[in-house]
């Protein structure tokens, strides 16, 4: 029976990278099931998270100089001099520099967002399921245009093997252990309320 659920090794630091898929600032203001501000939180608060985490990031937007713009300027400022691979097919993974680049980080578990769940995020995370990585989508950090294709792109997700999560419980998990170095800059970067106490642990545990 068990043959039928897919439940993967943990994430970690060492075995993640991250996809983030077109964010850019014409393609937000298509995005009805969050907020223009909420989403863009999210997006920000899983680049800097997984920036303070070191893991690989790969980034792409289509056609950003004559169709929907540069990634929104928050997502940039989090990630300072990064590269966005810019491209014109609807699934990033089918430009050769995409896949490429997805390769090169050498991890074999992906999580991906996108600025539409059901296209952006889905599409690259399914082929990559099919291209025997484990792949995985923040929903909360990946807008669509109506409730339909928010609720029809989890299902193709779960359907097609990919694991549908939050932000906070992927970088969380990536994290491992509240008492690391990291895990201050990481609850910072996710807006947690708790980021101060997190500090206290890493004190305490060294004591």
């Amino acid at each position: 029976m068990n043959e039928h659920f897919h439940n993967p090794e943990p994430l970690s630091a060492d075995n993640a990278a991250l996809v983030l898929v077109d964010h850019q600032v014409g393609l937000m203001t298509g995005v009805r099931d969050y907020s223009i501000a909420e989403l863009k939180h999210n997006v920000v608060a899983l680049a800097r998270a997984a920036r303070a985490l070191d893991l690989p990031i790969v980034t792409t937007t289509t056609s950003a100089d004559t169709l929907w713009g540069p990634a929104f300027p928050e997502l940039q400022e989090a990630l300072p001099g990064h590269s966005f691979i810019d491209r014109t097919t609807v699934n990033a993974w089918d430009d050769p520099r995409v896949e490429a680049a997805i390769r090169a980080t050498g991890r074999r578990k992906l999580v991906f967002a996108g600025v539409s769940l059901e296209v952006c995020a889905a599409f690259p995370a399914m082929r990559a399921a099919r291209e025997g990585f484990e792949a995985y989508v923040a929903v909360d950090a990946s807008g669509t245009f109506n409730a339909t294709k928010r609720e029809t792109g989890i299902l193709r997700l779960v359907q097609s093997g990919v694991v549908a999560a939050d932000t906070s419980s992927l970088i969380v998990e990536i994290l491992g252990d509240n008492a690391s170095p990291k895990a201050q800059e990481v609850y910072t970067a996710l807006g947690m309320d708790w980021a101060t106490l997190v500090g206290q642990v890493r004190v305490s545990a060294a004591a």
